[in-house]
């Protein structure tokens, strides 16, 4: 990933860096994020960061080199870019509401075809990894077969599944599953939803409704790297019209341009919890900006 980035860095030859011989740098940076799926406001703020803040009128010592600097500035701004301002720590939310005697809600958008379902199935196993118990909601109601591959999920990990026919009002599955929680003492609830276009004002006013109906702890949104920079976009009007506290992204695995991870947190201004990098219920990891940089550049 980002090889050109890397040859961009190679090719300097200046002593100091200034205003003049700088911005055919960033230049280059921002048209390789771009490529590579970075939203061009991303690569905007990504280049200001280092230009402001990295090696403006920088000096190059004895011992180290314009490309050595530069490197570590690049890397410096994508981390302060994928560290968002309010990190959340995603067990200890669920932690503190079981102490309370409730049950932490989770509700998960996104588009359909991003790998949402099966988010829920992998964090069902992670949390009950941690000796949590799980009731699913299956309140994508809209989709032909969404029940029933929630519902394969729920008997392979064996956990319970509240859910009504197709047309049913999906924030009636959400409530009765919360409602469930409380009664049952469960720990998590995980509602499954409908995949929502900004086109559809019908299903964004649904998704609405099941957020006042179930006030959910977390509302995480879920996308495919495979999209690349429509990821961007999706997530844009997921905040605007839901709000979003956290992402998970798939295909990690896959041979993807790692661009879009940097376009959602820069939109959403919100942390990535996990990466799902397989199909398997073990498939899924923690993001981590440090490490994520250090892969990609």
């Amino acid at each position: 990933m980002f090889e050109k980035l890397k040859s961009a860095v190679k090719k300097i030859g200046i002593k100091t860096l200034d205003e003049s011989n700088l911005e055919k740098v960033l230049m280059d940076f921002k048209l390789e994020l771009a490529r590579n799926d970075v939203a061009y406001q991303a690569a905007e703020e990504i280049c200001e960061l280092v230009k402001k803040e990295q090696l403006l009128g920088k000096e190059v010592g004895r011992h180290r080199s314009v490309k050595k600097i530069t490197r570590e500035a690049l890397r410096n701004a994508l981390i302060q870019i994928l560290t968002p301002d309010e990190p959340i720590d995603f067990f200890d939310i669920i932690e503190k509401k079981n102490k309370n005697g409730t049950p932490a809600i989770l509700v998960f958008l996104g588009i359909n075809g991003t790998g949402k379902t099966t988010s829920i199935a992998k964090i069902t196993h992670l949390l009950q990894k941690r000796k949590k118990s799980v009731v699913l909601a299956a309140a994508d109601t809209f989709r032909a077969g969404s029940i029933e591959q929630l519902t394969k999920h729920a008997k392979n990990l064996d956990v319970r599944i509240i859910k009504r026919e197709y047309g049913a009002d999906a924030a009636s599955v959400a409530f009765d599953a919360v409602s469930h929680a409380e009664s049952k003492n469960i720990d998590v609830v995980l509602i499954d939803t409908a995949g929502r276009m900004e086109t559809n004002r019908n299903l964004m006013d649904e998704l609405r409704k099941i957020c006042r109906v179930a006030e959910p702890d977390l509302k995480i949104f879920v996308a495919s790297l495979l999209v690349g920079n429509d990821a961007y976009v999706q997530a844009e009007t997921f905040k605007k019209e839901i709000g979003i506290d956290a992402s998970i992204l798939n295909m990690a695995d896959a041979d993807v341009k790692g661009g879009a991870v940097i376009s959602v947190i820069f939109t959403t201004k919100k942390p990535i919890i996990f990466l799902g990098n397989g199909q398997s219920y073990d498939d899924l990891i923690e993001f981590q900006p440090e490490k994520f940089v250090d892969m990609i550049s």
